[in-house]
């Protein structure tokens, strides 16, 4: 077919992205979690029937990456002639093409006029799926069997009949079912409206020029991305980066990145990363490619269209058995929360040296996750909650840092006070920004929060996976590091917050699971900041002035590294 025009391919694009929005507005409103209709932690995309990622809208990037992988891979196993009309296939297998095991891919073919066109996807985290730890966040996991029900690619309803037999399973290995059967039909859901809408564009425009309009958009994709890559000077770059402990051992374990740049194409060479490690930080290869993709976004045009064709001119390399390619049977549910925007930091650090006023400071780069279960005692029914919080984003050459950030690899947004409240049995005795907690510079690293919970039910379990709590954010150029974070507890009779380690024997201060909580009992959140960008004595008067005067820095520690004087 000819080359189609610029505006009718815009015409295009911008339909598939609305598609996929709306997929999202319906997994808001009809979801039962408040992982996903208050932190829209998923991500919608369409495929067409070679499983490339024709359309994405702006939901989680550290599933998007992945989505391609985890689509193909079901694909290639399935075979093509499996699918049939009224389909849906659910898979969350890291070894497969999953980010990590909470993450489900729920996906659907579409047809049109007797003939497979394409499909719909959505990955969603779904809250509880079973394992050693309610929440599903086995922050000591040894191996993936403690992580939860593992499904590989099996269809959940056929010609658009309930396959009960794996809703059974399904359903009898998640703590919270009735849950879990909510925010899997919110997702099936969006899977509707998707076909839907993508059946009006093939009445409207004929599935040839459908097909070819695609095909060109991925083609435009490449090329600009090719741009945007020659547009960065040719060279190898490093960088690295660790993961404080893996909550099994009190031990780092590195990441490093030899990033080589020539001409048009980029190869992100991971192989000198550690082993595997015995817990569960380690990132499944989608993973690590997830997180390449996402540190070369954001660095490139906000304007690339977001499909497959983009992603054509990087190259990832790794090692199977190491921290960034984990090998069955190691543990990964920390890998696509904690260690992915490690990764994302250590592709920015690279190209700072190559492209400095394109790049940020590390971001505090933990999402701080905080799950928790029990008996609600106002309804005797059992729950289960995943829950975030924001950390602080680096400092760029042109302004300050993010404050409260979800992580740069995903999108999830703060559960206000009230949800957490009138959802589970906690009160909320302080949730504010942390003054100090960004690192110093021309530029101020984005601050990050502290949140005070009080247990109000006879007990509560709580697991956690976070870090930045030994290591800090760095800045650039001069910039100063963002301040580290901390989960910390105060049994009810004491007079001040200690380490969990120090209150419980857990071997992790921000790695622990089933730690049981009594009423009165309080935690306390603290996300870690972000690192400054340029030199400290370069920030204008006038910010450090509002700085001080909002209460975000003190005017101890504004005297110290600004100079300042009230």
């Amino acid at each position: 077919m000819e080359k189609i025009d610029t505006v009718t391919l815009s015409v295009i694009n911008n339909a598939l992205i609305n598609i996929c929005r709306e997929m999202g507005t319906a997994m808001m409103r009809t979801s039962y979690s408040p992982i996903f209709n208050e932190g829209l932690d998923f991500s919608c995309v369409i495929f067409n029937r070679r499983g490339d990622m024709i359309g994405q809208a702006e939901f989680c990037p550290t599933m998007l990456g992945s989505a391609q992988y985890a689509v193909n891979w079901t694909i290639e196993e399935l075979g093509l002639e499996s699918f049939e009309p009224g389909d849906v296939v659910v898979h969350n297998d890291p070894y497969r093409g999953q980010c990590h095991m909470p993450e489900h891919m729920v996906l659907k073919p579409v047809f049109f006029e007797g003939q497979l066109w394409g499909f719909v996807a959505n990955i969603a985290h779904i809250g509880e799926i079973g394992g050693m730890a309610p929440g599903s966040f086995a922050a000591d996991a040894t191996e993936v069997y403690q992580e939860g029900l593992r499904l590989p690619p099996v269809k959940v309803i056929s010609r658009g009949e309930y396959v009960k037999d794996i809703w059974k399973i399904i359903l009898s290995n998640h703590r919270t079912p009735k849950t879990s059967w909510g925010d899997l039909h919110a997702m099936i859901g969006s899977l509707g409206i998707a076909e839907t809408r993508l059946l009006g564009m093939l009445e409207r425009y004929g599935a040839p020029f459908l097909t070819a309009a695609a095909d060109q958009l991925l083609d435009y994709s490449e090329r600009w991305m090719r741009e945007e890559i020659r547009d960065i000077p040719n060279g190898e770059y490093h960088a690295s980066d660790c993961m404080e402990d893996d909550g099994v051992t009190d031990q780092p374990v590195w990441i490093r990145l030899k990033l080589v740049v020539k001409d048009d194409e980029v190869i992100a060479d991971w192989t000198q990363s550690d082993p595997q490690a015995k817990g569960p930080v380690n990132a499944t290869f989608v993973v690590t490619a997830a997180a390449s993709y996402s540190g070369l976004l954001h660095l490139t045009s906000n304007d690339i269209p977001r499909n497959s064709g983009c992603y054509r001119p990087i190259r990832v390399v790794t090692k199977p058995g190491s921290v960034v390619n984990v090998r069955h049977p190691g543990p990964s549910v920390g890998g696509n929360t904690e260690t992915h925007p490690h990764i994302q930091n250590v592709v920015v650090a690279a190209l700072s040296q190559a492209i400095p006023e394109r790049a940020a400071a590390a971001e505090g780069a933990s999402g701080c996750n905080f799950l928790f279960a029990g008996v609600h005692p106002d309804t005797g029914e059992y729950y289960t909650n995943y829950h975030i919080d924001g950390s602080g984003w680096g400092a760029t050459a042109f302004h300050d840092g993010n404050s409260v950030m979800c992580p740069e690899n995903g999108n999830c947004r703060n559960t206000p006070v009230e949800v957490l409240e009138s959802k589970f049995p906690w009160m909320t005795l302080e949730y504010r920004l942390r003054p100090d907690s960004g690192g110093a510079g021309k530029y101020r690293g984005g601050l990050g929060s502290s949140r005070i919970l009080r247990v109000l039910a006879p007990e509560i379990t709580v697991s956690a996976l976070m870090d930045r709590t030994k290591t800090n954010a760095w800045g650039l150029f001069g910039g100063g590091q963002g301040a580290r974070g901390g989960i910390f507890v105060k049994k009810k009779g004491d007079t001040r917050f200690r380490t969990f380690s120090k209150a419980f024997g857990t071997i992790s201060d921000s790695k622990f699971t089933r730690v049981v909580l009594k009423e009165g009992d309080e935690v306390m959140i603290q996300s870690p900041g972000g690192g400054g960008y340029g030199s400290p004595s370069d920030r204008l008067s006038d910010d450090v002035e509002q700085d001080v005067r909002q209460g975000w820095v003190s005017a101890e520690v504004a005297h110290h590294a600004y100079g300042y004087e009230p």
